[in-house]
């Protein structure tokens, strides 16, 4: 039996979920971001103890199809974005169609209805988001960041960073390292 899981989005929230699991004497098979697979059927009783332990942790039991889909998008993009060495080669909505299984078409009207933007405009902000992260690592260059997230040059990093920060990715750098300096003088 599948379960989906809102708000699960890291290795932490999969260790509490498995917790959970093993406190109600569930074995699951597999558990993923956003979703759990377990081997016997969950009685409404033990649904219900899941829903509320989990609520404690900040994530959501889902029972609705449309806010399934929705997370079953957003865990493939997080996937695609933070957990995965490279970006795929072909358009992200062929990716995503291919992994979920659907037109994409009808996901992105689904997406766009339920969470007010679009699934590009979601890519964008978690590409930003990974950019924030790979400049705080200090390892690779603009122009590296640049190709490894498939932008077309660095300028149009730069023009996408700073239309969803407010800053230039120069200055998110400084900014750290002003932070860094001013922690080491406390």
């Amino acid at each position: 039996m599948k379960l989906f899981i809102k708000y699960m989005v890291s290795l932490r929230c999969k260790m509490m979920v498995k917790e959970e699991l093993k406190n109600l004497g569930l074995h699951f098979v597999v558990v993923e971001l956003g979703m759990v697979e377990v081997l016997e059927d969950i009685t409404e009783e033990q649904r219900t103890q899941l829903g509320k332990n989990l609520l404690k942790s900040g994530l959501e039991l889902l029972e609705n199809k449309k806010s399934i889909l929705i997370e079953k998008i957003k865990s493939v993009i997080v996937k695609m974005i933070h957990h995965s060495d490279e970006l795929p080669k072909v358009n992200y909505s062929d990716y995503i169609s291919e992994k979920l299984e659907y037109d994409y078409t009808y996901l992105s009207n689904i997406f766009s209805e339920v969470k007010g933007i679009t699934i590009q405009q979601y890519i964008i902000l978690h590409k930003i988001e990974k950019v924030k992260e790979l400049i705080l690592y200090d390892e690779l260059s603009l122009s590296e960041i640049s190709y490894k997230l498939h932008y077309s040059s660095p300028a149009h990093l730069s023009n996408q960073f700073k239309k969803v920060t407010g800053l230039t990715p120069s200055f998110y750098k400084k900014m750290k390292h002003k932070r860094k300096k001013n922690l080491e003088n406390m």
